[in-house]
């Protein structure tokens, strides 16, 4: 079994930069893949950024040059650094990483921009 553990939530002003950590522990075999999805109030759960083999990333459109997804290979963590937020990056982030083709999730943290 993988656990996930989050930090780095939180209310944060817009334009005031954040970071989120994920760190995976357990049963680990070879992450295939790491990232954070987001889901606001009355929305589908969204792909934020996700980090593959050979440091590979991808972006939703609306973060791109704001947010940097970064990886730890020895710790098995996972960071989110959110510059710029804005209120609209308001919502639940949850971290993931395929594990030998498994996915396993985190159990969320809030992130509150205001404005």
């Amino acid at each position: 079994q993988v656990q996930l553990v989050e930090s780095g939530g939180g209310l944060v002003q817009a334009g005031e930069s954040l970071r989120l950590s994920c760190a995976a522990s357990g049963s680990i075999g070879n992450i295939n893949a790491m990232g954070w999805y987001r889901q606001a109030p009355g929305k589908q759960r969204d792909l934020v950024a996700a980090i593959t083999v050979g440091d590979n990333t991808n972006y939703a459109d609306s973060v791109k040059g704001r947010f940097t997804i970064s990886r730890d290979y020895a710790k098995n963590t996972v960071y989110l650094h959110m510059n710029s937020p804005k209120p609209e990056d308001t919502a639940v982030y949850y971290c993931y990483i395929n594990d030998m083709g498994h996915d396993y999730w985190g159990q969320g943290t809030q992130v509150t921009v205001s404005s």
